[in-house]
């Protein structure tokens, strides 16, 4: 598996949460702020069936494209599922988690842009 750029990897996943109806999605550029990881992809969707939908294609995507996940958490409850990809953390929440857990104000010293397909 050859090493994919953190802003393609992060745009595939953008696009695959895109392609199935993320409301939302936005990208925080962490490089220099968090050695957690270079970007954090935010969405969210309406329905417990919905989050999850949205977490396996980008799952199918980002595997076609050779990436393979390192770890995911919450996908039983699907309120919020976390994908990690090392450089790339991907958050799908519900509507309600979303606002409760406002990562986007939280991590508000990182650039953020909206992604629109």
């Amino acid at each position: 598996m050859g090493r994919i750029e953190p802003e393609r990897l992060v745009d595939l996943a953008a696009q695959a949460a895109w392609e199935v109806k993320a409301h939302n999605p936005v990208i925080l550029d962490l490089r220099g702020i968090s050695s957690l990881a270079d970007h954090f992809l935010i969405c969210s969707a309406d329905s417990d069936r919905h989050v999850r939908a949205i977490a396996d294609h980008i799952g199918e995507c980002l595997e076609k494209a050779q990436v393979r996940m390192h770890h995911r958490e919450g996908y039983p409850e699907a309120r919020w599922i976390l994908l990690d990809y090392h450089d790339l953390i991907i958050h799908i929440f519900d509507a309600e988690t979303r606002r409760y857990y406002n990562l986007e104000w939280l991590w508000g010293d990182a650039p953020q842009r909206e992604y629109r397909g």
